[in-house]
């Protein structure tokens, strides 16, 4: 068994018994990402003070100095994420150059619990879309299959998790970065609820509430994630959308399940499901069954249709754009991506009545959901309506055979980002053809630790993802 086949908590148990140290940890990880990483390009930038880094760690385990809950663990941050001293371009040329002189408090958490940044990865330009490619690096693709797409915009993260290139990773999520591609790779993402991570925008302090925007752990196993989760949330006085500290400790996992009452919807009442998908997903809700709980399929009716959800959540994300990249965008339009121009010029469009009355909208679909976890304690969905797919294509134009809206309509994600529920997806299993496919898993607002024990009981039950991946030796 090679250091890189060890989970994130493994790993921390063995540095902490000193059966491996920090410097061999990071330094096989970044022989691997030396060695792998031109295959799927998950990592842009390496941290060249990584192994620096470790060592110091290292001389802190022998000194027997008390140690952080990560110590000497090694960490992915997204390339959307601002890192002290390390390239973040935000996938945009308009910041190739550009180094940080901070970190997000999130971060500097992770750091002050001893946790070993060892890169930058790769995420479409600003987060804009559900895949991952920019002009400044080119496209990341998927462990599974290098013909596909591990989706975004935390691909680079995910795929860096799933090729075993980084034991855990940072990503985040506007309207499903986390959980899209921890569903298309295998792996566990969560989003945790809206305020529990501060998300840190340091030009608009309330940017990340239209729409809800979150920081949140990627990952091999629901333990892993509770493990980085208990150190990146946590109260920030200087954010105003932070909640105070819940006492939480989520890295107890374990419960029993028995009487949980979950409520299951196919789609929502609005999207396509593929064939392959829903068998996965099925077998899934049945195991929670066996699980003691009690499961029932509702009949939800969002309140609105397909079209009229992707266009109020879509207006929310063109008019932040162009306010925040509209002067930039005049100044030097070369540099934005189509994709990036035309949101811009749908947010210049939209009056400040138009974007307003998306919050009447985000009124229906809040109550909703609110409406069935008033009377379950969980609700499970699939988080995708298909598997990986090419990784030129924005998604599928074809369902089961019939047209869908390749940009928004194989997402299930967005609602809970209008919501501010938590979310996770949860690998639970392989189509016919050996796809991934994720669970998606939310909960009432701060039931944070319930989402994630739900999700640990299914893996201790039904094994998931715990081998690597075809393609990665």
């Amino acid at each position: 068994m090679s250091i890189s086949d060890f989970t994130a908590t493994e790993l921390g148990k063995l540095i902490k018994q000193k059966e491996l140290s920090p410097v061999e940890v990071v330094t096989a990880f970044l022989n691997r990402i030396e060695t792998h990483n031109s295959k799927w390009n998950a990592y842009v930038t390496i941290n060249e003070q990584a192994l620096e880094e470790a060592k110091s760690a290292e001389e802190s385990v022998l000194k027997g100095e008390t140690l952080g809950k990560l110590h000497g663990i090694p960490i992915a941050i997204k390339d959307l994420t601002p890192t002290k001293g390390i390239l973040t371009t935000y996938g945009s040329p308009l910041f190739k150059d550009y180094v940080p002189d901070y970190d997000p408090i999130f971060l500097q958490r992770i750091k002050a619990e001893g946790g070993i940044v060892l890169g930058k990865t790769n995420t479409p330009e600003f987060g804009h879309k559900g895949v991952t490619d920019n002009p400044l690096f080119g496209v990341t693709k998927n462990p599974w299959d290098d013909r596909l797409t591990p989706g975004g915009s935390s691909g680079g993260s995910a795929a860096a998790v799933a090729a075993k290139l980084a034991p855990f990773a940072e990503g985040s999520d506007g309207g499903g970065s986390i959980r899209i591609p921890a569903a298309l790779t295998g792996i566990f993402g969560l989003k945790p609820t809206f305020g529990l991570v501060p998300h840190e925008d340091r030009l608009n302090l309330f940017g990340s509430e239209h729409p809800y925007l979150h920081n949140g752990p990627m990952a091999r196993t629901a333990e892993d994630a509770a493990l980085l989760l208990s150190v990146m949330a946590g109260y920030d006085v200087n954010n105003p959308n932070s909640i105070p500290d819940l006492g939480e400790d989520f890295t107890d996992l374990d419960r029993d399940l028995k009487g949980l009452k979950i409520a299951y919807t196919r789609n929502f009442g609005l999207y396509e499901i593929s064939h392959d998908v829903a068998e996965v997903i099925d077998k899934a809700v049945r195991h929670y069954a066996d699980l003691g709980c009690e499961v029932e399929e509702i009949d939800l009716d969002l309140g609105l249709s397909l079209k009229e959800l992707a266009r109020a959540f879509s207006g929310m994300w063109c008019v932040k754009f162009a306010a925040t990249y509209g002067e930039f965008f005049d100044k030097d339009p070369e540099s934005f991506s189509d994709g990036m121009a035309k949101m811009i010029a749908i947010g210049r469009k939209l009056s400040a009545i138009d974007y307003k009355s998306i919050e009447l909208k985000r009124t229906i679909v809040w109550k909703k959901i609110q409406d069935v976890l008033n009377n379950y304690d969980l609700l499970l969905s699939p988080v995708l309506a298909t598997t990986a797919f090419e990784h030129h294509l924005p998604g599928p134009s074809l369902i089961n055979g019939n047209s869908v809206n390749p940009s928004t309509d194989w997402m299930l994600t967005q609602i809970y980002n209008m919501t501010g529920h938590p979310a996770a997806s949860l690998p639970v299993g392989l189509t016919s053809s050996g796809l991934p496919v994720g669970l998606q898993v939310a909960g009432n607002r701060f039931a944070d630790k319930l989402v994630l024990q739900a999700c640990h009981a299914y893996e201790k039950a039904f094994v998931t993802y715990v081998e690597p991946v075809p393609q990665v030796k």
